[in-house]
């Protein structure tokens, strides 16, 4: 049975912010991906957080009042808590209480498949936990299950502080090693001289059906909030023959908490080493220029956002009137898809390719007829452009990537 939640969106004026019914609706989006059911909302504005409750009492006995009439399971807030916040709210409330980085931590527990994806959530899990082990209350008794009662493992809550520093410490050294592993592969990529490029874009976006159709992959797939959180890579080639590496990673979002960028910093390097950025963005969302800022914030924090970057404009297929497709040309370098259909994903391999051209050396070449590897090198890695043969040789005009060009530097015609 779904748990019944009640989600209280807290209003404390500040500006640049997202509107609190954008605020809501993605709540309740959380909600959802943790299999709860959100019954209603409560809208608290907040001038100055009180540092009992952040919210007025004004407002607690409201939440009281519903929660009695609605029988309501669990209090998810919008906004963080601090542990003396939620231990009061859940003495006065009597029920359940969860704060939006909470909500996000369940989510990544129930994703998790991997043994790095396991390790960062539990690292950023003990790391949120850690200063609120002082004075907790109903939340340290839950063994009922249900929204904000994954924890990391098998740890219990009551552990004491040196226990989970001890584990924290040894999670980043575990995942430092992952991280120097993956170091060691991008460094043979970038030697082989392959321009490797990363999907980045906010959570359900379509990045993971957009790998699929790129690399003929078939990682799995799911209309939700965070289904990928394990790094993934697939080679493939652009229609000039240029080989190419393609990763994803997990999706980014408003507000994502610290804690959780840091934890996955590892897997967020292949978004900071990539040559080229697809910035993969839904279009049908009725927000989607808010998710984009969004994800230009994630970028920033990560050194990322003067990175050369395509905006792929995709989920062209649900939008009713394709004529909007115009008034999204001041993007950076926009090309409108659909990744689930295919359509115009050919115009996106073509801006690609565009892009890494610069990367790519125009030749003309005499090859010996006794070398016929070398070219079947130049079809299988360039573009050919025209071939003349003749007894002893055959001329060919290519694209090559450089690392091929050297293999073949002593043929070059001057």
């Amino acid at each position: 049975m779904s748990e019944r939640a009640l989600l209280v969106g807290v209003d404390l004026g500040r500006k640049n912010d997202w509107p609190m019914d954008q605020i809501l609706a993605e709540l309740r989006e959380l909600v959802i991906a943790c299999q709860g059911n959100p019954l209603d909302s409560i809208i608290c504005r907040v001038a100055r957080p009180t540092p009992n409750f952040l919210i007025g009492s004004g407002k607690v006995q409201e939440i009281i009042n519903f929660c009695q009439g609605q029988d309501v399971d669990t209090v998810i807030f919008s906004h963080d808590l601090k542990g003396s916040q939620q231990r009061n709210l859940e003495e006065s409330i009597q029920r359940k209480t969860v704060d939006r980085t909470q909500l996000i931590l369940d989510i990544f527990s129930r994703r998790a498949k991997s043994q790095e994806g396991k390790m960062q959530v539990e690292l950023v899990q003990l790391q949120y936990l850690l200063p609120r082990l002082v004075g907790k209350g109903m939340e340290l008794s839950r063994p009922g299950g249900g929204i904000g009662t994954l924890g990391p493992g098998e740890t219990k809550l009551e552990t004491d502080r040196r226990k989970i520093s001890a584990r924290i410490t040894k999670l980043k050294q575990d995942l430092k090693a992952l991280s120097a592993e993956r170091q060691l592969k991008r460094k043979k990529r970038k030697g082989l001289k392959l321009p490797s490029i990363s999907l980045v874009g906010y959570t359900n976006a379509g990045k993971s059906t957009l790998l699929n159709r790129l690399t003929r992959s078939s990682e799995p797939v799911h209309d939700g909030l965070f289904t990928t959180l394990d790094s993934v890579s697939r080679g493939f080639f652009l229609p000039n023959h240029q080989k190419v590496v393609l990763s994803d990673t997990v999706g980014f979002m408003h507000q994502l908490p610290h804690h959780l960028i840091e934890a996955f910093q590892a897997t967020l390097e292949e978004v900071q080493e990539a040559d080229l950025l697809l910035h993969v963005l839904d279009v049908s969302h009725p927000n989607f220029r808010s998710l984009q800022e969004a994800v230009k914030d994630v970028l920033k924090e990560l050194g990322a956002l003067d990175k050369p970057r395509i905006t792929v404009l995709n989920k062209m297929d649900r939008l009713s009137d394709k004529a909007l497709v115009h008034e999204f040309e001041n993007f950076d370098e926009p090309v409108a898809i659909s990744a689930l259909t295919g359509e115009n994903v050919p115009r996106l391999l073509e801006k690609i390719s565009e892009l890494l051209m610069g990367g790519l050396v125009k030749l003309e070449l005499s090859i010996p007829l006794q070398r016929m590897d070398l070219m079947n090198l130049i079809h299988r890695e360039g573009q050919v452009h025209s071939l003349k043969y003749s007894s002893r040789t055959v001329r060919v005009r290519a694209t090559l990537p450089p690392r091929i060009a050297g293999q073949v530097g002593e043929y070059i015609i001057s």
